[in-house]
């Protein structure tokens, strides 16, 4: 709980301020919500590059760690420069020349409900400000994910934890036009959210400056900017695996969205709604990924693997117990949150339609997070892809697009039989975590 509360506290507040920013912007009418939406969409493909290609290398820096190698980590942490920086510049590209085309994807309805035009022109507006938030989340998630593989969870919550009520407050000043400015709709909720992004990373970087005296991997992390070649190969071999699964799997996500949506505009609003909604339940179950994430490295960087099997088999029952709780929580209040939108009636009914089935999934959901991050761990990187990506590629999305073509399922029944399809995961993800396949010290390997 000490590494996974900060954690939670963090998550916790980002998704509660995400949930009122979401209504905010649902204030403003459906086409507006589900423009902004499908930008977020895309631009979770961003976080979740940056994170897979990150936490490949801070595999290597939580067992740095616990084998107490400050170099070893300045390089893990100069790794992220570089691989941070290529991702950056690869997406921002992607989104000036591309942005029009990805929204439209999202906008191509079997109905007619919903004015998609206008959707896509509210979808661009947000965009044309938010890709200048994008250097700040490459910057601050090398250091705030560095703090956290080295144990240090607090400072990331606090920064963010600041950074979202400051875009809660924004929010409500730009959007809604408040202390004399006008009314900004979608512009302010933009606008709001970069500033936000910009403290956060200012605070993480003036934190690390001033603490690199007692946090010594901090010290000389510039001294240079070079990366030993076999250093960089070694990085790569566990970096690019992860960052493609977290690549792919993004995607793949983004192309589930895409074909639930050919069910009508009113399917991208509920999703949206039962997805924001949905993040703040998964906090507890999140953290834990985390924790196995740092502890379990930590314990196998220090080559105790007895001490990383008794606390990984502690970690996922916790996750999976908690599950069970917060998902009988969820279904409880699930017709309550979309009530809080003022989107269509259809809307509301699907949103709480994904709700209830994402609560029943939440075990699920639970154990595959934490089996995940255990494979992990141990840099079984290519493990983990197959295990993540190819199999929502070659199962979860053929699929979805077989079932919205071929018949007449509602969006959330196929929201239901995608979920189904993971029970096959969650059998490899057992078999795999028995034969102790992720107890590797890879450090002193």
């Amino acid at each position: 709980m000490a590494v996974t509360f900060p954690i939670m506290v963090q998550n916790g507040m980002t998704n509660f301020v995400s949930l009122l920013d979401n209504i905010m912007v649902g204030q403003l009418g459906t086409e507006q919500m589900s423009g902004v939406a499908i930008v977020n969409q895309l631009i979770f493909i961003y976080y979740l590059l940056l994170f897979g290609g990150l936490s490949g290398v801070g595999i290597y820096t939580a067992q740095y760690f616990g084998n107490k190698d400050d170099e070893g980590i300045r390089q893990t942490i100069r790794f992220k420069m570089w691989l941070g920086m290529a991702i950056l510049i690869i997406f921002s590209f992607v989104m000036v020349k591309f942005g029009p085309d990805l929204i439209g994807l999202y906008l191509k309805s079997e109905s007619d409900t919903g004015d998609l035009a206008a959707t896509l022109n509210y979808g661009l507006d947000y965009l044309g400000i938010v890709i200048f938030m994008l250097p700040a989340i490459y910057i601050g998630t090398i250091f705030s994910s560095t703090l956290r593989e080295c144990g240090q969870t607090f400072t990331p919550m606090i920064a963010g934890v600041a950074a979202v009520l400051t875009n809660l407050i924004l929010d409500y000043i730009f959007i809604f036009g408040k202390l004399g400015l006008p009314p900004m709709g979608v512009w302010g909720a933009a606008l709001a959210t970069v500033i936000a992004k910009y403290i956060e990373m200012s605070i993480i970087i003036v934190w690390s400056i001033k603490h690199r005296n007692t946090h010594t991997y901090l010290r000389g992390i510039f001294r240079t900017i070079l990366i030993p070649k076999d250093i960089v190969i070694k990085y790569l071999i566990t970096a690019l695996p992860l960052m493609l699964n977290e690549g792919l799997w993004s995607i793949g996500i983004a192309m589930l969205n895409q074909a639930y949506s050919t069910r009508g505009l009113d399917v991208v609003a509920g999703q949206n709604i039962a997805n924001t909604i949905t993040n703040i339940f998964n906090i507890v179950f999140i953290a834990m990924g985390d924790a196995v994430a740092i502890i379990i490295g930590q314990n196998l960087g220090a080559g105790d693997m007895d001490k990383a099997k008794d606390e990984d088999r502690k970690i996922i029952a916790f996750a999976i117990f908690t599950s069970i709780l917060i998902g009988l929580l969820m279904i409880a209040t699930s017709g309550l949150f979309p009530q809080l939108y003022k989107t269509s009636q259809a809307s509301h009914i699907i949103a709480t339609q994904f709700l209830i089935i994402s609560a029943i999934a939440m075990p699920k959901d639970a154990f595959l997070h934490t089996s995940y991050f255990t494979i992990r761990a141990g840099g079984n990187t290519l493990i983990t892809f197959v295990f993540d990506s190819v199999f929502m590629m070659a199962v979860s999305v053929p699929l979805a697009n077989l079932l919205v073509h071929l018949t007449g399922f509602s969006a959330p029944l196929i929201f239901a039989l995608i979920h189904s399809a993971d029970l096959i995961k969650c059998i490899i993800g057992f078999i795999l975590i028995k034969k102790e396949v992720w107890l590797k010290n890879i450090v002193k390997e």
